[in-house]
């Protein structure tokens, strides 16, 4: 393994990281940046509670995408064995990469989104199996309740769940990593759970065109 290879492929996944759907999409077609209104997240989230259904579908699936491509990155070093731990470390570490970019992007002075759908896309670049079922659990909670935030917030804590009990995933490097997302996101999203419990948190209605 080349350490050159490491560093020039971390880099290229923090720069695909860094691109930020929200912003762009909100600016270039609704004359609006995502930041100045809502949580002030340039997320998906608040693109859906901004712009509305079809622009948060839109920037939910290019910041999934990210974290798809970051983490396949690894197939550019056909010298790491496939489904060896080290081909997993570095997904991870590509992966992360991208959703530094997300959150610090390069291109809108260091001030993006939380990550959880960049954070997404790498597990499905990892273990789409495991990522299918946290999917699965988002899309249950978000129609039961409307609330992304909590959607996101529950999927993610199941990701070492499901990594551990349901899939006997024995990487440790990739439960540490499952356990510190989870913390990160119950931190990240500490006023969403406090609108929550407080009954203020905006609600997304999935099928109800916005006018």
């Amino acid at each position: 393994m080349q350490l050159s290879s490491v560093i020039f492929l971390g880099i290229t996944a923090y720069i695909i990281g860094s691109i930020p759907s929200s912003i762009w999409i909100g600016k270039s077609y609704f004359g609006k940046d995502v930041r100045d209104f809502g949580s002030g997240n340039a997320g998906a989230t608040n693109t859906f509670r901004v712009l509305g259904k079809r622009a948060g579908i839109i920037v939910l699936m290019l910041d999934i995408l990210k974290g798809v491509t970051a983490a396949s990155l690894i197939l550019y070093m056909p010298s790491v064995s496939h489904g060896t731990d080290q081909y997993v470390n570095l997904q991870l570490l590509f992966g992360i990469f991208s959703v530094v970019g997300h959150i610090f992007p390069v291109f809108e002075h260091f001030n993006g989104g939380k990550g959880i759908a960049t954070l997404f896309g790498m597990l499905i670049g990892i273990h789409y199996i495991l990522a299918v079922a946290c999917v699965a659990l988002f899309i249950i909670v978000l129609l039961l309740t409307r609330y992304v935030s909590l959607s996101s917030i529950l999927a993610t804590i199941s990701f070492p769940i499901f990594t551990i009990y349901i899939f006997n995933r024995d990487e440790p490097l990739l439960i540490a990593f499952g356990i510190a997302a989870a913390l990160m996101v119950v931190i990240t999203h500490k006023k969403n759970i406090i609108r929550i419990l407080n009954g203020e948190e905006s609600k997304t209605n999935l099928f109800k065109s916005n006018s």
